[in-house]
């Protein structure tokens, strides 16, 4: 209750950042002193009955007891002690005041030119009282001091390793946190926070309920309530308070932390790195896409599965969820060795019981996969290694179809020859009506891929694989993507680099991306290129100044925006299906499968080979001039290669 009262008037702030005043303990004890005399004299009125005794008297009596007070603090400079560091000395000086003031009032009160004067007896008593009644204040304020001194240092103390925070709503998952949270030794509930009045005064599970209509209500939580920050129970919550309460707390320098999902509290207990400081990725885009994980996990259980790229931002999640699935065991291929060293370590980390083979290997090298699939016998295939930076692949058009044509076709023949279930193969935004030698490159990956799937079905060529693509639009925070660049220019103090004010992209979260990858798995009869609806596009520049918001900081004033034109292939709208494409619903309202031109297998095989064999010679105009007319859609902008689109239409 001391606390909490110190808190509210904004006591122990005073306290706890620095010393007190020594003319206000002079003050103070002075104070205490005469007030010591007041309860003497009242104390010897009552016992003895004496004309002297009268109100004047009294008056007199305690300004008296004040100048002498101040005089004999002064000569015993009992003021200037420390009162936190109070030691057995500090107690004998005030002691000594005490006497010394007590002995001057003596003197004083026989001058006093009242009669008769008081009996010596009342006297006695009087002094007495007067001395052991001041002592005893005293030295019980001081002590007090120090109990109270004491207390705010215990509670610093634990503030430094832990956080008072407020719980965002008041619905089950909002309750449930108090519960998950109580024997925190990080973060210390210490309410719940609703918009409007409607709960003011109630409490939930023994927490008080407090509310915010404006900015001003944030402030006022920051600084009386003493709220370090406010925790959402789910990201949909955060969501639809981003315009409100996000950026309420934002200019307040109110943290903003959102809570784990319940597959990550073990043993009912949230652990101190799971919940954390809300990011950009938690408040872009639309409700997330639900799918029931039940049927896709026994579509994996006790399988062998590749995953190619499986060091990469999808590849690596890839693994990470199907380490859960009880999966027979798991292949990693990767290029990457740090990278795969990192994945190997977290997944034995975090996956003990998980059988898992890390790799390394190139898709470019057939012999390498040969011996994979030789080895290993998978089941299921997931195809992610890929390029996948457009600029970087502009500049370097010969690595993209080596890596994105030739490696997927040499996938694809190993998984034929090797008699796998399904391959899946992981696409873009980018290979629809591309503008850039990467979204290109993909397109002819699936124009490969579901050649050969149709050729296997219409029995033009030996195998069982069945062939499956998903395209989705960019993945939030993955490996060299918008965010982590954004993110390293804001603690860099900026600029923030935008390439246009009006470009947009669509995202989804990394794990979203892979369970739409296993639910096309899932639900795939072969052939098909899946897509998803992923809502509205998202303006980068907007993109830039929520991050920079978030950060603590205000756009353009303390870190700038800078716009440095389109780069090589890049365009300003992002597509999911082409113009010349339509869909068809699947038993998921949210993922749909695209309806697309159909290639013939030899002559896809034909522009495969020959388009490996150009980029090894690196002769770049005739492999562009063979991609544009494989890929009639695919128009450069922006690019050295807009030329060849006049050749060809001419």
């Amino acid at each position: 209750m001391l606390q909490v009262i110190m808190s509210r008037f904004g006591i122990e702030k005073y306290l706890s950042s620095r010393y007190f005043s020594s003319w206000l303990i002079l003050t103070i004890d002075t104070v205490v002193s005469v007030v010591s005399t007041l309860i003497a004299y009242l104390l010897v009125r009552g016992l003895f009955t004496n004309p002297v005794f009268t109100v004047w008297y009294g008056f007199w009596l305690l300004a008296g007891s004040c100048v002498l007070s101040v005089f004999s603090f002064i000569v015993f400079r009992t003021f200037r002690s420390v009162i936190r560091h109070t030691t057995l000395r500090e107690i004998w000086k005030l002691g000594g005041a005490v006497l010394f003031k007590d002995l001057l009032m003596f003197f004083y009160v026989l001058l006093l030119p009242q009669k008769p004067s008081p009996p010596y007896a009342a006297l006695s008593m009087g002094f007495l009282l007067d001395v052991l009644v001041t002592l005893f204040l005293l030295l019980a304020l001081r002590l007090c001091m120090i109990v109270v001194y004491d207390l705010i240092k215990l509670k610093q103390s634990r503030r430094a390793n832990s956080r008072q925070v407020l719980v965002y709503g008041t619905g089950d998952k909002s309750v449930s946190l108090v519960t998950r949270l109580q024997n925190s030794p990080h973060y210390r509930v210490v309410g719940f926070l609703t918009y409007g009045k409607s709960l003011r005064k109630h409490t939930i599970a023994e927490c008080p309920v407090y509310y915010f209509e404006n900015q001003h209500s944030v402030e006022y939580l920051r600084d009386r309530v003493d709220v370090d920050a406010i925790l959402f129970a789910t990201n949909d919550d955060a969501q639809q308070e981003q315009e409100r309460l996000i950026r309420y707390c934002t200019e307040q320098g109110v943290k903003i932390l959102i809570a784990p999902p319940i597959d990550e509290v073990i043993d009912g207990k949230i652990m101190k790195q799971s919940i954390r400081e809300i990011k950009i990725e938690d408040l872009l885009g639309r409700p997330e896409i639900r799918i029931s994980m039940d049927e896709i996990i026994a579509n994996f259980r006790g399988r062998t599965i590749l995953v190619t790229g499986a060091a990469g931002s999808i590849g690596s999640e890839l693994c990470r969820q199907l380490a859960t699935f009880g999966v027979k065991e798991l292949i990693l291929f990767d290029n990457g060795e740090t990278p795969m060293h990192n994945l190997r370590l977290e997944l034995e980390e975090r996956y003990p019981a998980l059988k898992f083979i890390p790799v390394i290997g190139d898709v470019r090298i057939p012999a390498r996969l040969d011996f994979v699939f030789r080895t290993y016998h998978p089941q299921v295939v997931f195809h992610a290694a890929a390029y996948k930076h457009v600029p970087l692949m502009e500049e370097n058009p010969c690595e993209a179809v080596l890596v994105n044509v030739a490696g997927t076709r040499n996938v694809a023949d190993k998984c034929i020859e090797y008699d796998v279930e399904k391959m899946v193969m992981i696409s873009t935004d980018k290979a629809v009506n591309p503008t850039n030698v990467m979204g290109c490159t993909k397109r002819l990956a699936e124009i490969y891929v579901q050649s050969l799937g149709l050729s296997i079905e219409q029995g033009r060529t030996p195998g069982k694989t069945r062939f499956v693509t998903t395209r989705f639009g960019n993945v939030l925070g993955s490996n060299g993507s918008v965010i982590p660049r954004f993110r390293d220019q804001i603690s860099k103090g900026g600029p923030v680099t935008v390439t246009h004010p009006d470009i947009t992209r669509f995202f989804m979260t990394i794990p979203e991306a892979c369970r739409l990858v296993m639910e096309a798995a899932t639900m795939s009869t072969g052939n098909q290129i899946f897509v998803f609806d992923m809502g509205e596009s998202v303006k980068i520049a907007h993109l830039a100044r929520r991050m920079i918001s978030l950060a603590g900081f205000e756009p353009e004033k303390d870190i700038k925006i800078e716009y440095t034109g389109l780069r090589p292939g890049e365009k300003l709208y992002e597509e999911v299906l082409s113009n010349k494409e339509n869909t068809l619903p699947t038993t998921h309202d949210r993922i749909r499968i695209a309806k697309v031109r159909e290639y013939d297998y030899g002559e896809a095989c034909g522009v495969a080979e020959e388009l490996e064999t150009l980029s090894r010679k690196v002769e770049i105009p005739d492999m562009i001039r063979l991609m544009k007319r494989t890929v009639p859609e695919f128009k450069s902008k922006n690019s050295r290669f807009e030329k060849y689109d006049k050749e060809i239409s001419e």
